[in-house]
Parts: C-alpha cells; sequence; structure tokens
C-alpha cells in the first residue's frame, strides 16, 4: 500500500540537515517493487536533495510501487551524509557506499545487483536527466518493448568537448554493433529486469547495456528526453572519454562475435601470417632462380621468419585464450567492486 511520501527540499551547501517532511506515515518498503531508479553518486551533495524530490514527484502519481538506489562511489564532499538523511526519512532509499572511486560503470553494477524491482531505470545524480520523463519510458515498455534508451535530443552541453564528440561515438557504436541509437550516452533508460540482471560490466561499458541485452533477443528502442544545463558541480566527463568507449566499444565487438571462440580471431591473423610468410618464400625461390638474385639482396628473408614467427604467436594466443575463456565461464563469479557499508538493503547480490 503506497502511503504519504515524504516531501524533501533541496539541501542547503551551508546547513544539510535543513530537510522538511510530511509527518503523517513514511511510505512502506516493497521487497519486489516495480521500479527501481539507480542512481551513481559521485561529489554531488547540492543535487541530491532536489534529486529526490523531483523523483518523488515524478513516480507518486504513477500508483507503482517503486525505490531508488543511491550508490556512493567513493564521494570526497558531503554526499554520503546526505545520502545517510535521505535513507533515514525513507526506507524506499537503499544506500550503497565503495570504499573508494571505482568509476560510473562499477556503481551502475552494484546499482543492479542490488536493485529489486521489475523494471530498473538508471538515471545520473546531476540534474540533467529529468526523472519526469520516466513514465515515457515505462509507457514505451508497456507497448512490447525491453530496453527503452532517452534521447537527449536537445543536449545542453558544449559543441566541441562534449556534443562533437559524443555524435561520432554515436555513429560509430551503431555502426559496428548493429544496434542503432543516437544517444548511447544518456543514463537514462529503462530495463525490463529480466533483460539486465546477471550482465557483468566493466570499463566504461555502462552505455553499452543496450548491445548486451540485444544479445538476449531484447527489443529495443528509444524515446526523446528532457536535457537540463548542470546546475550544481562540475562534469565528470571529457573529451578523453571517447577514446575510452573507442576501445571499450573494440572489446564489446570482441566479446559479441569470438568470447566464445577466440581462436577463430587470433587464428585467422595466424594463418594469414602464414599466407604471408609462404608467398614471401615462393618469390625469394621465383627471383633465386629465375632472376639470379640472391636471398640476401632482398629484405624477404627477414619478412618471411617474422611472419612464420606471428602466424605461430597468433595460434599460441588463440589457444591461449580459448583455455581461458573455458576457465572464466567455470571459475566462481567475482565482482568489480567493494562494497563498505549498506543502508535500507537486505538483498545479498550473489543470490539474486
Amino acid at each position: 500500500m503506497q502511503t504519504t511520501t515524504p516531501q524533501i527540499n533541496n539541501f542547503a551547501p551551508d546547513a544539510p540537515e535543513a530537510l522538511s517532511f510530511d509527518l503523517n506515515g513514511l511510505p512502506e518498503r516493497v521487497a519486489e517493487p516495480d521500479i527501481s531508479v539507480i542512481i551513481p553518486v559521485y561529489n554531488e551533495e547540492d543535487s541530491l536533495g532536489a534529486l529526490f524530490s523531483k523523483i518523488s514527484q515524478a513516480l507518486t502519481p504513477l500508483n507503482k510501487t517503486w525505490e531508488v538506489v543511491l550508490v556512493d562511489d567513493g564521494s570526497t564532499d558531503r554526499s554520503y551524509e546526505k545520502l545517510k538523511m535521505l535513507a533515514a526519512l525513507d526506507p524506499r532509499i537503499k544506500v550503497v557506499r565503495f570504499v573508494r572511486n571505482f568509476g560510473q560503470t562499477a556503481a551502475m553494477s552494484a546499482g543492479i545487483d542490488h536493485a529489486a524491482g521489475k523494471i530498473i531505470v538508471p538515471m545520473d545524480a546531476d540534474l540533467q536527466n529529468d526523472p519526469a520523463d520516466i513514465e515515457n519510458l515505462l509507457n514505451k515498455l508497456d507497448e512490447g518493448f525491453d530496453v527503452v534508451s532517452g534521447w537527449r535530443k536537445q543536449r545542453q552541453d558544449e559543441l566541441f568537448s562534449r556534443l562533437i564528440p559524443s555524435w561520432t561515438a554515436n555513429k560509430i557504436i551503431s555502426m559496428i554493433s548493429g544496434v542503432r541509437l543516437h544517444d548511447y550516452g544518456c543514463s537514462l533508460k529503462a530495463y525490463r529486469k529480466e533483460v539486465i540482471k546477471g550482465i557483468r560490466l566493466y570499463g566504461e561499458m555502462h552505455r553499452f547495456v543496450p548491445i548486451y541485452a540485444s544479445w538476449m533477443g531484447a527489443r529495443i528502442t528509444e524515446v526523446p528526453v528532457t536535457h537540463h544545463a548542470r546546475q550544481f558541480g562540475q562534469s565528470k566527463y571529457g573529451i578523453e572519454r571517447t577514446i575510452k568507449v573507442i576501445l571499450d566499444l573494440m572489446t564489446v565487438k570482441f566479446l559479441s562475435s569470438y568470447a566464445t571462440k577466440p581462436i577463430y580471431i587470433f587464428g585467422s591473423f595466424g594463418l594469414w601470417s602464414f599466407i604471408a610468410s609462404f608467398v614471401g618464400l615462393a618469390w625469394m625461390l621465383v627471383l633465386k632462380y629465375g632472376y639470379n638474385t640472391t636471398f640476401i639482396e632482398t629484405p624477404l628473408p627477414i619478412m618471411v621468419s617474422m611472419c612464420f614467427m606471428l602466424g605461430v604467436q597468433f595460434i599460441l594466443m588463440g589457444l591461449m585464450a580459448e583455455v581461458l575463456m573455458r576457465t572464466y565461464h567455470e571459475s566462481q563469479d567475482k565482482r568489480i567492486y567493494i562494497v563498505k557499508s549498506v543502508l535500507n538493503t537486505e538483498t545479498d547480490p550473489k543470490r539474486s
């Protein structure tokens, strides 16, 4: 049963205890809510009060049960103190605290592990995503889709440092992955629980979750969402992030095509190296016996030797990768983060 939702005002920067809420009754925490909102937090102390107020205002009229999983990714400001205050006011707020900064992907993965909702909605903590758009994402899920991605059609970011690198990266990702979305970088998305639970994320791969979901046969679409200019703090992203995204995309492409059979890609390079070696050897013999050109007069012997050795190395690397992949699939499940403490959660991520 949904009860009165506390009305939480934004924290004043110099007075984090300045809260006001309705004492007519605290909302109940549901074991399996309809919606889990996941929010990585890193040095966002000035945004948290307003953020939760906006989420509450957006989700309460939907007549659905919900929770918010806030992951403190090693913040060095007073973010965790404010998260504790929010968790004390509303049992639907779960707080997961890292021992240090592990990055947005690890924080997103921890949020997914601790989320109990049937629908999982990740978003940013900097107030640039609008919680009011969650309703549109949910409506699209009701049409039969499994993943709905937000599209910041009118982004409030700088052209050269953010927009152009983002447009370029999105085009490349869509072309290589085959999952065509306009805005992979938008954190605001909605997933059905069954297509996201169990996904293991590394590097900067949180933005590639729709690609992972597509491997499982998920139906994917996108809807335009509102994008606000940052109000507090500084952006944690720069143009160098595009380079990391491209490198992670190479990993995703490799995993999608060769994860279970890495010998195919390494073996292919090895075989082509062997072919190049034998072609060079044949040409050496033609020059020797057809044109009286000795072996030492050309660089072909060095090229033949190098190509042959590279071929052997690639084949051996492929075999080693095969062994590693089999070890990986049979090894124990290990997380990429370390949790320092949790609030308002009884979920054991290893059992979920």
